[in-house]
């Protein structure tokens, strides 16, 4: 066996993935300082979503006052943006590279089509299932955590952070929501990969093998729970609503990007903006690798990280067998 890259795939990034610096021996500043730059300078995911948070908590969040007493009126506001927002984003994510096809193939990892039947699917179809439990129960349950942190702020159960008290910690909690969902996916994904919470919750976001942009959220209301529960944590440690609203926002709209099923948006000739990783893509595939992301490599100290070639996939095959006799 050796470093080839896999078949059976339409697009193959350069392999073997290479974890975060910060976790490679020895260490190299200058590789760490690329890291961090292209994760978020530019054009990318998560400088847009901070983009989007301003946006969201400028213009179309109630006041925080108004949170102090549960009413219909603001709570509607919020569910109402949040839908927009999904449908903006996964929506047009799934019209551009599969409705309309703008980009072709190129930077798509599976060559093959989103699957237009199944008995698996609620309601007979991959894309039509996706966007039920996307828009019905993951759009739901944001807003409702999303309503559940507003209120506990404008009340004072959460403790508050503002830009004028604490500026460095106020841009310090946007580096470090991305770092604390790394950590907290890996454990939850893990978690309902155990077969008893996988054939009863998580299975319904496996139904995609071959994934979409809709695919992202599509999950179980007990997954949405457990998933978007990561926001929990502003009950300890401080933030500000437009940190609530980018670690929500975060998590529910990369959950659509991350899942485009390619590698980045093509702008002449050019991949413009990152979008899907090979790394998620092959754990959708292979289902026991990858559980969590390249940022915190759990994956590689527990013996489950997929790096898209030969080797790596007679190791994962191998491992598969162990697990399936045990």
């Amino acid at each position: 066996m050796d470093q080839e890259p896999l078949k059976g795939w339409n697009h193959v990034p350069a392999v073997p993935l290479q974890v975060s610096p910060f976790f490679r021996w020895p260490l190299r500043p200058l590789e760490m300082l690329a890291w961090v730059w292209n994760s978020w300078f530019l054009i990318t995911e998560k400088l847009i979503i901070v983009g989007i948070a301003f946006v969201s908590f400028y213009w179309f969040q109630p006041p925080l006052a108004e949170s102090k007493t549960l009413a219909f009126g603001w709570i509607t506001e919020m569910y109402v943006r949040n839908l927009v927002l999904m449908i903006a984003v996964a929506g047009g994510l799934h019209l551009y590279f599969y409705t309309f096809t703008k980009q072709g193939k190129e930077l798509r990892y599976d060559p093959r089509p989103l699957m237009k039947n199944g008995r698996q699917f609620t309601l007979g179809g991959q894309i039509k299932d996706n966007m039920f439990w996307t828009l019905a129960s993951g759009v739901t349950i944001w807003t409702a955590y999303e309503v559940l942190m507003f209120w506990a702020l404008a009340n004072g159960y959460a403790p508050l952070l503002t830009w004028a008290a604490h500026p460095v910690w106020f841009v310090a909690m946007f580096l470090l929501i991305p770092i604390w969902e790394s950590f907290y996916f890996y454990w939850i994904h893990r978690f309902l990969h155990i077969p008893f919470f996988y054939k009863h919750i998580h299975a319904l976001h496996h139904r995609n093998i071959n994934v979409g942009p809709w695919s992202g959220l599509s999950m179980h209301p007990v997954e949405h729970v457990i998933f978007l529960g990561s926001v929990l944590i502003h009950w300890i440690v401080a933030a500000h609503p437009v940190h609530i609203l980018f670690h929500l926002q975060y998590y529910t709209l990369t959950a659509a990007t991350t899942h485009t099923g390619f590698e980045g948006l093509v702008v002449k000739d050019e991949n413009r903006l990152a979008l899907g990783t090979f790394h998620h893509q092959m754990h959708h595939r292979y289902f026991e690798c990858n559980y969590g992301s390249l940022e915190i490599p759990w994956d590689k100290f527990f013996g489950s990280f997929h790096d898209g070639t030969t080797t790596a996939d007679a190791r994962i095959k191998e491992r598969r067998k162990r697990m399936a006799r045990s």
